[in-house]
């Protein structure tokens, strides 16, 4: 055997272990592909940067800063109250994988582009940018789970989303999570919840340190039997009175009703009924404010879904999963 076959099949060789490690190390990794896509029609839904606004003068005012709740209340008085239609699609990339150890890690990157609506809260959210983002990237094992996400995890007390990262856990009977801020001067630094769990007991406890103070808010639930639960909370906002609420639901053969009252003389109804793939809400408070909703599944991961309110707002579209 001359030295150039020889040289030949050390190379064969070597080329075929590094693909036989690469293969090994990828054994414990895996790359999920999906997609989503929605249109249809809308018309008068609330600019969601607008309420964005409001919610920021509002904080600002239980901040005593006036001159900045004026300028935000002056920026949300104006609601564009659109129509017409909304069309988006988007890819998701969810990547996990585990380490040697036994520490599982995931990251997901997607691209998203068209208009959108949150049919939840009747907004129209706008254009997405048609670029790539990055989303949570988090390591979870047995001391529990750390997130890592840029303004993208809401804070547990309002939603709002502020929060860089946040760890959670659980410590004996208690599930226990801590979100922060790692940006300077944030009006958002830190929120935690803290649940427990008793037989049909529950109770969660939730609070956040922002630049307006501190708040807090005590939730009990009690399962009297499959179909009954009563609710009460108590909930202390930052620079506000605290409010008391009692509540109760109940579901039975696809109907469901659920009812609150608070010692501010507000109140809530909502009644909810599914069969198969179809479902219908409507719910009213004490102002007279109504919203109604259906929602149908089309098979094949597409489904319907329409919305009106009493504010004259509607929306009716399409959205699918692939």
């Amino acid at each position: 055997m001359n030295n150039s076959t020889r040289n030949f099949k050390m190379k064969k060789l070597l080329i075929a272990s590094t693909a036989l490690i690469a293969v090994a190390g990828m054994a414990n990794a895996d790359i999920t592909i999906s997609g989503h896509a929605a249109a249809g029609f809308h018309s008068g839904l609330a600019d969601a940067a607008n309420v964005a606004a409001v919610a920021a003068a509002t904080a600002a005012a239980a901040a005593s800063t006036a001159a900045a709740a004026a300028s935000t209340a002056e920026a949300a008085a104006a609601n564009p109250n659109a129509e017409g239609i909304y069309s988006n699609a988007g890819v998701d990339f969810t990547m996990t994988g585990a380490t040697d150890n036994g520490i599982s890690f995931s990251a997901t990157v997607n691209v998203d582009a068209g208009t959108e609506i949150d049919t939840g809260d009747f907004e129209f959210d706008g254009n997405d940018g048609g670029t790539a983002g990055l989303g949570a990237v988090s390591m979870t094992g047995t001391f529990g789970t750390l997130t890592f996400d840029n303004n993208g995890i809401d804070n547990l007390y309002d939603d709002a989303t502020t929060h860089d990262v946040s760890y959670s856990t659980t410590l004996g009977a208690v599930a226990l999570t801590v979100a922060y801020d790692a940006t300077a001067d944030s009006a958002n630094a830190t929120s935690m919840t803290a649940a427990y769990t008793a037989g049909g007991m529950a109770f969660t406890l939730t609070g956040s340190e922002a630049a307006a103070g501190t708040s807090a808010e005590l939730a009990v639930s009690y399962a009297l039997n499959d179909t009954v639960t009563i609710t009460a909370d108590t909930d202390q906002a930052a620079g506000a009175e605290s409010v008391q609420t009692i509540g109760a639901t109940t579901t039975l053969n696809g109907v469901s009703v659920a009812v609150s009252s608070a010692n501010n003389s507000t109140w809530d109804v909502d009644l909810g009924y599914t069969a198969g793939g179809f479902a219908l809400t409507y719910g009213v408070d004490e102002a007279d404010a109504w919203d109604a909703t259906a929602t149908a599944a089309l098979g094949g991961g597409a489904s319907f879904s329409a919305g009106v309110n009493s504010a004259d707002s509607m929306y009716a579209g399409v959205s699918f999963a692939f």
